[in-house]
């Protein structure tokens, strides 16, 4: 029995948090400008494990959206979306700032592996957190979700914020490690041991998920 108190069910096991009615996947900024930045055999090896999260998610009537992410025009973009540019591209005037995600860019477009159906979602954002200034808390919260399933890239850049302020919202966030990868490897996996000592997120794998979904 899941452990209950004041109305309320609380769920402890990461097969309680799995619950299909309650859960949702959030599949993050797979684009391929954000993957092509990767080694091949990583980005090959990342695109398996979330086509395997996904298909079990489909499969098991789970809601998923996925993000991606959006380079402003410069002449729109404002002081910390410069910063970053130029940070990201490590150059020092905003003159030679490329954005590499713009609306009708090839880079822009989620992977062709990844199929959305037209039941799913796919939404924009300009902040690493999948929740700042997006559809996404209102449309969770409409369904109520009270928790989320995270794949995708990159993990030191965008995944830990949004575990982060998924926890913050009241969401149980679920990463699943294998199916998610960085841009820096170490710094990566420093982010799963920082989720893993906060105790927010319920860190699990590709396979433990899967088979929970069936």
């Amino acid at each position: 029995m899941m452990e209950q108190a004041f109305g309320l069910e609380i769920p402890q096991t990461l097969s309680e948090i799995c619950q299909p009615q309650r859960i949702a996947l959030l599949v993050y900024d797979m684009q391929v400008g954000i993957l092509s930045q990767l080694p091949p055999e990583r980005t090959q090896y990342v695109t398996r494990q979330v086509l395997k999260i996904l298909n079990a998610a489909q499969d098991a009537g789970i809601r998923v959206f996925f993000s991606r992410h959006l380079s402003l025009p410069v002449e729109v973009a404002g002081v910390f979306q410069l910063r970053t540019a130029m940070a990201w591209q490590r150059i020092t005037h905003v003159s030679e700032i490329k954005p590499w995600f713009l609306r009708d860019a090839p880079g822009f477009q989620l992977i062709p592996e990844l199929k959305p159906r037209s039941s799913e979602v796919i939404f924009d954002k300009i902040a690493m957190s999948a929740f700042e200034g997006t559809l996404l808390n209102l449309a969770l919260r409409d369904c109520g979700i009270n928790a989320l399933m995270i794949v995708g890239v990159a993990t030191e850049v965008g995944i830990e914020p949004t575990a982060r302020h998924a926890a913050d919202l009241g969401y149980i966030p679920v990463v699943v490690t294998d199916a998610c990868s960085g841009g820096n490897q170490e710094a990566a996996q420093r982010s799963i041991e920082s989720l893993k000592f906060a105790g927010d997120a319920v860190i699990t794998d590709t396979a433990t998920l899967c088979e929970l979904l069936k």
